[in-house]
């Protein structure tokens, strides 16, 4: 289990580091054009995290007997659709610099890669333009059309222990410690969520009876990331800050059939992610960094989701796998240990 979740982070954070790499590219001309240009690059990055924050919760409706246990880890690829792979760089809405179409190009407004998307990297211009001189590569994209396996999806793993509670009642508790990565000491990450199951059948005249279980589910998770741009020159302070609190309420129902279970949810995603950028830059292009630029962009990852999924359990191990239909549909895959 620690292997899986290791290797589904070090894709995670593989994605992050390149994208921190890049983001000084299009934090240029002023503090106006910077906040314009990295909303769009990292708009669609903020809203696949909350939505993959609430994924992965359950592969059952039927919580476990008081103080029956399982630590599962899964993984999801939350799917990311063509409209997220580029964005609009609308000229008017800069100030000091300028969309070029293509090196040397004439200038004109038009798509630029988001995080996601092309590894073609856009141009842009100071103002005035002056051909040769004045133009500079923008952000590329992680182009993840590219990466086997993922195809176009980004990998949110979880690791989460859930314990069953008098009543009808469990409890699940997501939890990872300020871990560092990359090859600083100021890049960290850590996770926190709880989450409740109770089941509702019991409560029900006429159906408690009936060979299916049924539960209500509420889930909160809240990550947060500390990202330096620049190690390397401690004395520019571009940091990057990185928070997300997502909330999922649900109905669960499930079905057992031998060591198959088949399970459902419907419910409804409630998630913000902000990212705050700061320190100073080299904005004008004179080789120093020495502009304080204060950058902040946040995305909302809410409406309604339905889950379907099938869990197969060997003895005290549990292997399960999942799609989610939401704005953003994912696939979620997992295994654990269950007792109880």
């Amino acid at each position: 289990m620690r292997k899986f979740l290791l290797a589904s982070f070090l894709t995670l954070f593989s994605f992050i580091s390149f994208a921190q790499s890049d983001i000084g590219n299009i934090v240029k001309g002023s503090n106006a054009d910077a906040n314009y240009l990295v909303n769009g690059y990292v708009a669609p990055a903020l809203s696949v995290i909350g939505y993959g924050l609430n994924q992965g919760w359950y592969n059952t409706a039927k919580p476990h007997k008081i103080l029956g246990f399982d630590l599962t880890a899964t993984v999801s690829f939350i799917k990311i659709p063509t409209s997220d792979l580029s964005y609009y760089v609308d000229n008017t809405k800069l100030t000091y610099i300028e969309r070029l179409n293509g090196p040397k190009g004439s200038i004109q407004s038009g798509y630029v890669p988001t995080v996601f998307g092309s590894s073609q990297s856009p141009s842009y211009t100071f103002k005035p333009y002056v051909p040769g001189v004045t133009e500079f590569n923008g952000a590329p994209g992680a182009d993840l059309s590219s990466v086997p396996v993922i195809k176009n999806s980004l990998p949110i793993p979880m690791a989460q222990l859930g314990i069953g509670l008098p009543k009808g009642f469990e409890l699940k508790v997501r939890y990872i410690p300020t871990i560092k990565f990359g090859n600083n000491s100021s890049s960290n990450f850590g996770l926190f969520g709880i989450g409740l199951m109770h089941d509702v059948k019991q409560y029900l005249p006429g159906i408690k009876e009936l060979p299916f279980d049924l539960s209500g589910f509420i889930g909160y998770t809240k990550m947060t990331m500390n990202v330096s741009f620049d190690p390397q020159n401690p004395q520019y302070n571009q940091n990057g800050v990185l928070t997300s609190s997502a909330t999922t309420i649900q109905g669960v129902i499930s079905k057992k059939f031998s060591v198959l279970t088949g399970y459902a949810g419907l419910g409804y995603n409630i998630a913000t992610t902000k990212m705050a950028i700061s320190g100073n830059y080299d904005i004008k292009n004179t080789g120093t960094p020495t502009t304080p630029i204060s950058i902040n962009t946040s995305a909302a990852s809410n409406g309604p989701r339905a889950t379907f999924g099938l869990r197969l359990k060997l003895a005290v191990f549990n292997f399960h796998g999942e799609y989610t239909l939401q704005k953003y549909s994912s696939l979620t895959l997992g295994f654990g240990i269950s007792v109880r």
